[in-house]
């Protein structure tokens, strides 16, 4: 595994950190601060510094490691390789990573997968639901699975996520259960959003993940700003555990001026933010030959300091790696962001609403299907370990399609939230001219019966009284 490792002046802090060995916690963390204000202000300082006579380098502050060259020359992104890509595993189940050693045993592999599993056909059961006319709107993540089931399983629960709107993995692998999803999905009483969200616009406090919004990119720099509370908690409380933020976005994002907005505070402010990029391709119907001229989104966290890696989004057990090994850097020396480029690819439409064989060919989407599946390879893998086979596939997509489509169910019979709520959780207490609304609405819905059907609602028209 490579990362590419901008250089920086952290090492000064490990330097400080390890020589307060008989220090209280508490002493040295406040140590450490006046180290970390310390040398902000040293680097403020060295901006103001005068060039030296005959000097080799450029002291100028917006570049002090810079040689002198005496030829002018542009730099030509052609005249650089690409970034590697790690991978662990290939497309035929197969190890190719010599030192790799699953930290993993055969009963926790076989719950991601099975997350996986429950993702992928979650998606089909609800894609055609929303065909039906039973669900208003859906967003897939098949040819993903990987990429958030294998980040999540190597997060802590305390950790803080915000995702965009293609990680039902991510919810999957910390616990969010199949009626969770369908209680949102159907906007029923059930759900702890009470039906004021599109669908697929899941979250969760209990498990420490911010509910999904609409606007592309905004989770970003709300995920730095986070990571930088995270931090500052932790210098005033040293006891409190180490923390993460992981902030997850496709490569379409990285189009938005709150992707660059976001890794530049992180970098600057040393915030423990992880940043997620599943790069599938395409934005909405936007190919990535259309979005970018440059090495991809990696190459763009290089330009901001970050520690970067690109990995084999479709290999489990490298994106895990990765995810591991980021969240160790991002706790080091009191923080850091790290990027990682998971390539993958979208094998379904963007949404319900899109038509993706509008701008794609349907050979090349089967073609991914077929050639580079990521629950097909983990499977491979799991069965040359000998522990998985055909009857245990049948029987695992069997049993997840029931309970799937049992709770589907159970959630399509539920009520949805009462009228009154939509009137709720502005102000603490209903203010009178809320109030007369309400009571204006409930004479509407009264005087005209038969247009108003309100029987689906809980408690009906009667929420309304005051």
């Amino acid at each position: 595994m490579k990362w590419v490792r901008p250089s920086g002046g952290q090492q000064l802090l490990a330097s400080r950190r390890a020589a307060l060995p008989l220090l209280s916690e508490r002493t040295a963390a406040l140590a450490i601060v006046w180290s970390q204000t310390n040398l902000h202000l040293r680097r403020r300082c060295a901006g103001s510094i005068s060039q030296r006579p005959d000097a080799k380098h450029v002291s100028f502050p917006g570049a002090v490691k810079s040689a002198f060259s005496n030829t002018m020359g542009f730099e030509q992104p052609s005249t650089y390789p690409a970034l590697s890509t790690y991978r662990v595993v290939d497309q035929h189940g197969e190890v190719v990573d010599p030192s790799f050693v699953p930290d993993l045993d055969n009963d926790a592999v076989v719950k991601l997968y099975r997350d996986m599993l429950a993702v992928s056909i979650m998606d089909l059961v609800m894609f055609d639901a929303q065909r039906q006319g039973r669900l208003s709107f859906y967003i897939v993540s098949a040819g993903e699975e990987a990429v958030s089931v294998a980040t999540a399983s190597a997060l802590e629960k305390e950790d803080v996520v915000f995702c965009q709107y293609r990680e039902q993995g991510v919810f999957k692998q910390r616990g969010f259960t199949l009626a969770d999803f369908m209680n949102q999905l159907f906007a029923n009483q059930k759900d702890p959003g009470k039906g004021r969200n599109m669908p697929v616009h899941y979250g969760s406090k209990e498990l420490n993940i911010h509910s999904i919004s609409s606007p592309l990119a905004t989770q970003l720099p709300q995920a730095a700003g986070a990571a930088y509370a995270l931090k500052i908690q932790r210098m005033q409380d040293p006891t409190n555990p180490p923390r993460v933020v992981a902030a997850y976005f496709g490569e379409g994002a990285a189009s938005e001026g709150d992707f660059h907005a976001a890794l530049n505070i992180s970098a600057t402010r040393s915030c423990p933010v992880v940043f997620i990029c599943r790069n599938n391709g395409y934005a909405i119907s936007t190919p990535t030959l259309e979005q970018y001229r440059g090495d991809g989104i990696a190459s763009r966290g290089i330009g901001y300091g970050i520690d970067t890696i690109r990995v084999d989004g479709n290999d489990f057990w490298a994106v895990r790696e990765a995810t591991k090994k980021a969240r160790e850097l991002a706790l080091e020396d009191g923080g850091k962001p790290v990027l990682i480029e998971a390539m993958t690819y979208r094998v379904s439409h963007h949404s319900t609403s899109d038509d993706s064989f509008a701008y794609r060919a349907r050979v090349e989407v089967e073609d991914w299907k077929r050639r580079d599946n990521p629950i097909a390879r983990l499977r491979k893998w799991m069965e040359t370990k000998g522990f998985w086979d055909e009857n245990k596939e049948k029987d695992a997509r069997d049993s997840i399609r029931r309970d799937v489509l049992k709770a589907f169910a159970d959630a399509e019979r539920e009520k949805k939230p009462p009228i009154r709520a939509m009137f709720e959780d502005v102000y603490e207490e209903l203010t009178p001219e809320l109030r007369q609304q309400m009571y204006e609405l409930k004479s509407y819905i009264e005087r005209y019966p038969d247009e108003y059907d309100v029987g689906e609602f809980e408690s009906g028209k009667d929420s309304l009284d005051r």
